[in-house]
């Protein structure tokens, strides 16, 4: 394959009809300036798998509340999922569009419909139990699954591993320490601490059982799979150890029991963040009520309304015909919410757009993300980074004690281009901007590279402890944050730093022998590649540069005949480290091809006929309201456990990317000039 058949710099191709690039484009942004809020950000629908709604339903059921009606559209939310992908799962429930049967996801949604009085003979729940018992039965689920079922009576608590509330008691220089995992699993396992030693029971006032799930029955099963993530002889090492915890369990010192669960309380009602929850994420948010549940805390206390509050801000009602329901209406249950990023990430598109309405309406989002910076809260990430002062956005509304450098990151490079584009003096954006950059590059880690909330969070051996099965107890570096620092600091005229020049070294080592980068929060090559070489054209890297060559090389050979680009979750790396073969196709979609074009955009090759060919795609599969269809699951949360469907990425990535060409085809350069 001649990767250069088209040089740097060559004339761009037009569209058969010229005017249909500048149609797709208006239209886009004319169907985002609609969905913009009235104080001027955006917020679209994040959804994850079946297992958020499910949960919603296991706790409300644990405290004996039944909601008929929510229960029913909530169910048909369920039931629907459950029928559009019976084709790949079997009759389960997967983690993403199109993907296999996932057995704790399958088992979570199976015991949430009996719940609300679907009976075990019903056809869809007799195919569901089918799939699940020939996938190895419900003993196959994962820790949190397993936590679930044993509040249920469903499994004994010798199911779950040992995770005692003593742990807060642990100094800093111990092997475990809660400073050494990450703010996700920090929030929601402190917690889920207390709740395993107190070992409450669920009202359950059905009386479900799913005994007939399990291949063995459960109370004689003994044995429990490991993770995906882990590996000898750590497994056997930490399992052991395990069994040693739970021998020993019943002969702490109650004394210290008493203290442990009293620095569990404090950790929690601190960072309670109001009506948006215990670390903004929802599973954080319910055992945080079930926390203060076993201790006695009443339900009308203020920390136990807010946090019930927290949860239904996260509930989303579906009218009916739309997102693919037919003709009645659903529910399901967000993760979290996420309108810093989608702030951001609009405001990016519709400034690639331009036009003055567009960048009016930017300049609306970008002056209200002004307003939720957050400055006075010194978090978690202070730990490794006591000096450092705040200055940076979450990924939600709020959620002070854990900003996000991604984020951060985004959203500097929007304010930045936003003040050039402008040439508008803003005293307080200039300064939420310098506070910010200085917070993000003092939170790089070593070896160059940055994590999403914390620095240096590389404690790798904690993800084979058995509690870690999901794999994702960690917060390390990766290419795609760290791409968006670099490419802030380059846009932002600090590329000379020794920071910048490190994370440049950081990417270069962790490009692919194939030519891509890993996408830890995208779905995947596509997001990865797209993440670094934005960052390292930003950074001045010549296009020729063998890494960029490279890059261009495997992009070319992984787009589709169609001309779009496709990848899905399978492609992360399973246990041992072993990665999928990157080329199986996978149907196109309009967020990774969008990023497929910005990616080789960056690299020089706007006039590559690869280029033009995505465009079209993109053009032919435009609605006419100027949205994109698009059910594929293209963020994620963990590798291979959970992921994400961001509404807003088929909206926002297409434009970004047809209205990035339209420009490149205007300039002089054909060179990418921002870092995004």
């Amino acid at each position: 394959m001649n990767v250069l058949r088209q040089p740097i710099g060559a004339a761009l191709p037009q569209h058969s009809d010229p005017s249909a690039l500048d149609h797709a484009v208006e239209s886009a942004a004319a169907h985002l300036l609609a969905r913009q809020r009235p104080d001027g950000h955006w917020v679209f629908e994040l959804e994850a798998d079946a297992t958020i709604p499910a949960e919603y339903l296991m706790l409300k059921h644990f405290f004996g509340q039944i909601e008929p009606e929510r229960e029913a559209r909530i169910g048909r939310y369920l039931r629907r999922v459950q029928a559009e992908q019976a084709g790949n799962t079997g009759g389960g429930w997967p983690l993403f569009h199109g993907g296999p049967l996932d057995i704790s996801c399958s088992v979570k949604a199976y015991l949430a419909l009996r719940l609300i009085g679907d009976a075990p003979d019903a056809p869809h729940m007799i195919q569901a139990r089918d799939a699940i018992l020939a996938a190895g039965g419900a003993e196959r689920s994962n820790v949190f699954t397993r936590s679930s079922l044993a509040l249920y009576g469903i499994v004994p608590w010798r199911a779950v591993p040992v995770m005692p509330p003593e742990i807060m008691l642990l100094p800093r220089w111990f092997p475990f320490h809660i400073s050494k995992i990450s703010y996700w699993a920090r929030t929601v396992l402190v917690p889920l601490t207390v709740v395993m030693e107190r070992r409450p029971q669920a009202a359950n006032p059905r009386g479900v059982t799913i005994n007939e799930l399990f291949r063995t029955p459960p109370e004689q099963v003994r044995e429990w799979p490991g993770g995906a993530h882990q590996a000898e002889p750590w497994s056997s090492l930490f399992k052991g150890l395990d069994g040693a915890l739970h021998r020993a369990r019943k002969i702490f010192p109650s004394s210290h029991r008493s203290r442990a669960e009293a620095a569990c309380e404090r950790f929690v009602t601190e960072r309670l963040n109001g009506e948006d929850g215990l670390g903004a994420i929802y599973p954080a948010m319910a055992n945080a009520i079930l926390m203060y549940h076993c201790l006695g805390v009443p339900a009308d206390d203020p920390r136990v309304v807010t946090a019930w509050s927290a949860i239904e801000k996260l509930v989303e009602d579906r009218p009916a015909g739309g997102a693919g329901q037919e003709d009645e209406d659903e529910t399901y249950v967000q993760p979290c919410l996420s309108p810093i990023w989608d702030t951001a990430l609009v405001s990016h598109a519709l400034l690639e757009a331009g036009g003055e309405a567009q960048v009016q309406a930017a300049g609306q989002g970008l002056r209200w993300l002004v307003g939720r910076e957050i400055r006075d809260v010194r978090g978690d990430w202070a730990w490794k980074r006591p000096h450092l002062q705040p200055g940076g956005w979450a990924f939600q509304y709020a959620n002070a004690h854990y900003p996000d450098v991604d984020d951060t990151a985004v959203v500097v490079l929007a304010m930045d281009r936003w003040r050039g584009a402008t040439g508008a003096a803003d005293a307080e954006m200039d300064g939420a901007i310098q506070r910010a950059t200085d917070w993000t590059v003092g939170m790089q880690s070593r070896g160059g590279g940055w994590g999403a909330f914390d620095a240096d969070n590389t404690f790798h051996y904690l993800n084979h402890i058995p509690f870690a099965d999901h794999g994702a107890l960690l917060d390390p570096p990766t290419v795609d944050v760290s791409g968006r620092c670099l490419a802030m600091m380059a846009q932002l005229g600090r590329g000379d730093e020794a920071a910048a020049k490190s994370a440049i070294e950081y990417l270069l080592r962790e490009q692919e022998a194939d030519g891509s980068w890993y996408g830890r929060w995208g779905v995947n090559y596509v997001y990865g590649t797209w993440s670094a070489l934005t960052a390292l054209n930003a950074a001045g890297l010549p296009h020729n540069h063998p890494a960029m060559r490279r890059a261009v090389g495997w992009l070319l050979e992984r787009q589709n005949e169609d001309g779009g680009w496709g990848e899905d979750g399978m492609s992360y790396p399973a246990r041992g480290g072993t990665r999928p073969d990157a080329r199986e196709a996978a149907p196109s979609s309009a967020s990774q091809t969008a990023w497929g074009m910005l990616a080789l955009m960056a690299a020089g090759e706007a006039g590559h006929p690869a280029v033009q060919r995505a465009a079209e795609w993109l053009m032919e599969h435009q609605t006419a309201d100027g949205d994109w269809p698009e059910d594929d699951y293209t963020g994620t949360g963990f590798p291979r456990v959970f992921y994400l469907r961001y509404h807003g990425y088929r909206r926002i990535f297409p434009l970004w990317a047809l209205a990035r060409l339209r420009n490149l085809r205007a300039s002089n350069t054909k060179r990418v000039a921002f870092g995004l």
